[in-house]
């Protein structure tokens, strides 16, 4: 068989893996862990900016020196070809800390702002100021890009971590919790690895904040978790990502584009195509180009194509066999479960209650429904939850913009799938049951940063006398001067107010000239 020619494919768990056996351990360190990290963050070891450029430099190394390990251990958990792991893993990885490397000291710097006519000479920014210690739960379908996309972020901004990558992923798992201790700062930044009892063990400390990327269930055991302690989060969750296919398209490309997006990692990512919407007409095309695409890609047998990943684990496994057996297949459909192999697979007949439309399907199934227009596609997705990401194949601008401006989803790729996400510097996030928040490059810096607003006034006695309108006793006078002074008046600007305004410029001019040449101003 397939699997005993590939023995390097060693993730032979049923939904559970081999690290759950240093779960004892791991619960008793995890107070001991978060309290070795806050003493860390206490000393000020994460704020100068020259630390966090050797962290993220030290992270390119472990990047550039264990490739192929990385690699092994992906193919080991998920079967993945070096090329996906490549593409999909280490190079967005790669990319974005050199994005990173290269420009958060920039978004570090303190954020000037415009001043009104009561602030004039004060000054008006915004600090950048770490969380603290913040926990990230890492999900196990791309174990290095989800899991070490956070943490760039996260080192930029000047925050510790603990990390929780996914046991399921056990190979990759174990390679982390032994490279990043030899590349990182110990005391800063942390691993922990175990299963779903460890989770919760962290969850009951008080950390800064929480980035968790996984599934709505149990995003929402997170964010109940959080509330406790009202502890701010980050939820990359997902959900049924909808695909509407025109009848104008040229469908030798769009259902290229549209398999593609589904069959990597053998569709367990979670902005994959979750099912398509589209005429009767559209879906006959789609079926008939199919086949010879699949053959073109993986050959007469799918399952002897190093290409094709596997399911993860046994229990996704039975799920997703248990999908397409409830179901009318079109293409497709085989299995093997001592494999945990599932192949590319075509659902036709599919009504909205059946029950591959219930949940995120997480693997290489693709249900059509039929809809008579582009509104009844709009109406169907708007009457489920907000998915993470939508898919809009037509080249007629009026429908994009109807999908645009009449859907809610996380984000959104014309006339392909996938693409939106890897565009460095977009907010990736969902929206409702899809996730809370965003990140990815700057994005990824700004979630682990407070914005912390700042005002500095001088004490010079003369800009008191400019001040002093504000105080007691109250008279009709002042109180006109003060409207006059602080309201909007849009683009107008009456006659009293440019009185006003000259007469204040001119005064004030007068007393920024003390200020400069007295002792009480502040270079920022």
């Amino acid at each position: 068989m397939v699997i005993t020619q590939r023995s390097s494919f060693k993730n032979n768990n049923s939904s559970r893996s081999p690290l759950v056996k240093q779960t004892n351990e791991s619960m008793v360190d995890c107070e001991k862990i978060l309290a070795v990290a806050r003493r860390a963050f206490e000393d000020g070891r994460t704020k100068p900016l020259e630390f966090r450029e050797k962290q993220l430099r030290a992270l390119q190394k472990m990047y550039n020196e264990n490739e192929d390990a990385m690699f092994q251990a992906l193919k080991d958990d998920l079967h993945k070809s070096k090329t996906e792991s490549y593409v999909m893993e280490l190079m967005l990885l790669k990319n974005d800390l050199q994005n990173v490397i290269e420009n958060f000291k920039n978004w570090a710097k303190p954020k000037v702002y415009p001043k009104s006519l009561v602030t004039l000479f004060d000054k008006t920014f915004v600090h950048k100021d770490p969380y603290g210690v913040v926990l990230i739960i890492s999900p196990w379908n791309y174990p290095l890009q989800l899991c070490l996309l956070p943490v760039h972020g996260a080192i930029a901004a000047g925050n510790c971590f603990v990390l929780q990558p996914s046991e399921v992923a056990c190979n990759t798992t174990k390679l982390l919790s032994q490279l990043i201790p030899q590349y990182l700062d110990n005391d800063c930044y942390h691993v922990v690895t175990g299963g779903i009892d460890v989770t919760v063990k962290l969850l009951e400390l008080k950390f800064d904040y929480i980035f968790f990327t996984g599934s709505s269930n149990a995003g929402r055991v997170v964010q109940a978790a959080a509330v406790k302690h009202l502890i701010p989060t980050t939820l990359e969750l997902g959900g049924k990502s909808p695909a509407y296919v025109g009848d104008d398209v040229d469908f030798e490309i769009t259902t290229r584009r549209l398999l593609w997006g589904k069959c990597v990692n053998a569709g367990q990512t979670c902005v994959a195509p979750d099912y398509i919407l589209c005429s009767r007409k559209a879906e006959r095309e789609i079926l008939a180009k199919a086949k010879s695409i699949f053959r073109e890609w993986y050959g007469r047998d799918v399952k002897t194509s190093p290409d094709f990943c596997r399911i993860v684990n046994d229990r996704h496994y039975h799920r997703l066999a248990k999908l397409i057996a409830d179901s009318k297949v079109a293409f497709g459909g085989e299995t093997d479960e001592e494999e945990r192999f599932i192949g590319p697979t075509l659902i036709v007949d599919v009504k909205p209650d059946d029950s591959i439309m219930q949940e995120e399907i997480f693997g290489p199934i693709l249900p059509i429904l039929n809809v008579e227009s582009h509104y009844d596609a709009i109406n169907f997705i708007n009457s489920r939850d907000k998915p993470l990401a939508l898919y809009v194949f037509t080249n007629e601008k009026r429908i994009i913009d109807s999908f645009l401006n009449e859907t809610s989803c996380g984000g959104v790729t014309v006339n392909d799938t996938l693409m939106h996400a890897s565009v460095e510097d977009f907010p990736f996030g969902g929206i409702g049951q899809s996730g809370i928040g965003a990140y990815h490059g700057k994005v990824t810096f700004k979630t682990f940063t407070h914005r912390k607003s700042v005002l500095v006034r001088s004490l010079n006695p003369l800009l008191e006398k400019i001040n002093a309108i504000r105080y007691p006793p109250y008279t009709e006078k002042r109180l006109n001067l003060l409207k006059t002074a602080l309201e909007r008046k849009g683009s107008i600007i009456s006659y009293e107010c440019i009185k006003f305004i000259i007469a204040f410029v001119s005064g004030a001019i007068f007393s920024l000239l003390v200020v400069l040449l007295g002792k009480d101003y502040w270079d920022f």
